[in-house]
């Protein structure tokens, strides 16, 4: 009886929405949600505990036509979870479309932040994003870049609602100021880029901003919910509207697309797929999956060569979340997928105390591998 009422609950809370001309028949997310495999079926069983958001997206292409049909399931902006490393995808977009805006600049520019022994450049800091989601790799092009005009160009081409309002783990996460970077001219005279100062983050008033029951503040248990309202807000549909546009800018009107050349956006998504060992880093530390939930996110066996993920996940707070463009060369097979979990049992925050390696991953992965076998039988179907 159980089974049933989750199937039927499944069928009244899947929303679709498209932008097909022509409708599916067959709800794939539905069919992979309601599946026996028991690292879904145990968050399908207690939904309200995990906090999940799912949307998938079909991709149909007919005489040179992209078509999507999106499926959602319990996504709603009025829903918060935290984003965690997601955030750094725009960032890394809309660095390299700032960089078009300054002549004297370009990808393989070299820069340090005011403050920073590190030298590096544009490119090596996109690429560290991708690879293992570096969080200095972030805050260096965040300081580039500064909230507002983040914010601002991601509003000018309709992905909203979105907030960045921060850095990622570091002492000045909420500063307003960001700090110059000093620009290599040649290899010996630099210049600085001045900073910028910022509008200050307001409080997020939407659901689910307060969780848990508890959290640590320093080495003391504060008995209170925990509150995200300062917090980056990114939702589903804007981290897939972010995505969309980086693999098919042409679906999009051209104040919509995202002002990169093409050598731009093919290092872009070159770096979005490439796995960690292909720029230098240990295997053993960083295994294929590392930056990979979906389909091989619960183990550390090599990628097949054949299938590249071209994505950005997060994971902090208990929150699991990716974002990705599923492709399989060798099936012709694609789709993309975007899912964020809450595995936090304890209810308190800042424990370390997350059930990511026992539900969140195993969820991910197989809900991508569900919706991928479930893909190549659509595939099959349209070759009778």
């Amino acid at each position: 009886m159980r089974r049933n009422f989750i199937y039927y609950f499944l069928v009244a809370l899947l929303v679709f929405s498209s932008c097909a001309t022509k409708t599916v028949p067959v709800s794939i997310l539905e069919t992979a949600l309601a599946s026996e495999e028991p690292s879904i079926k145990k968050v399908m069983d207690s939904l309200d505990t995990y906090e999940i958001q799912i949307r998938y997206t079909q991709i149909d292409k007919k005489q040179n036509e992209v078509i999507f049909t999106d499926y959602d399931f319990q996504v709603a902006d009025s829903t918060y979870f935290y984003p965690a490393s997601t955030v750094k995808f725009p960032i890394a977009v809309l660095a390299l479309e700032k960089l078009n805006t300054i002549h004297s600049l370009s990808m393989d520019t070299r820069f340090y932040v005011e403050g920073d022994s590190v030298e590096t450049t544009f490119a090596q800091e996109i690429t560290k994003i991708f690879a293992v989601s570096d969080n200095k790799a972030y805050n260096r092009l965040f300081e580039f870049l500064g909230q507002d005009l983040i914010n601002q160009q991601l509003t000018k081409k309709g992905i909203t609602p979105v907030r960045i309002a921060h850095r990622l783990s570091t002492t000045n996460a909420n500063e307003i100021t960001t700090k110059p970077l000093i620009i290599y001219q040649n290899d010996s005279t630099t210049i600085p880029l001045s900073g910028t100062i910022n509008t200050s983050a307001q409080p997020l008033l939407i659901e689910g901003i307060e969780k848990g029951i508890g959290f640590y503040e320093t080495d003391s248990l504060m008995q209170a919910p925990f509150d995200f309202g300062l917090k980056n807000y990114y939702p589903i549909k804007a981290q897939q509207g972010v995505l969309k546009r980086v693999i098919f800018p042409e679906k999009y009107a051209k104040n919509e697309q995202f002002n990169l050349s093409e050598t731009q956006r093919l290092f872009l998504l070159k770096s979005m797929h490439t796995l960690p060992k292909s720029q230098g880093y240990n295997p053993e530390e960083y295994y294929d999956s590392y930056v990979k939930f979906f389909l091989y996110g619960d183990n550390q066996k090599p990628m097949p060569a054949h299938i590249k993920i071209y994505n950005k996940v997060g994971y902090a707070y208990g929150t699991l979340t990716d974002c990705a463009y599923i492709v399989d060369s060798k099936n012709e097979v694609e789709f993309m997928l975007t899912a964020t979990i809450l595995v936090n049992k304890d209810g308190i925050f800042n424990d370390d105390v997350y059930e990511y390696d026992t539900v969140g991953i195993p969820f991910l992965a197989a809900l991508g591998r569900e919706i991928y076998q479930l893909e190549m039988n659509r595939k099959n179907k349209r070759n009778e």
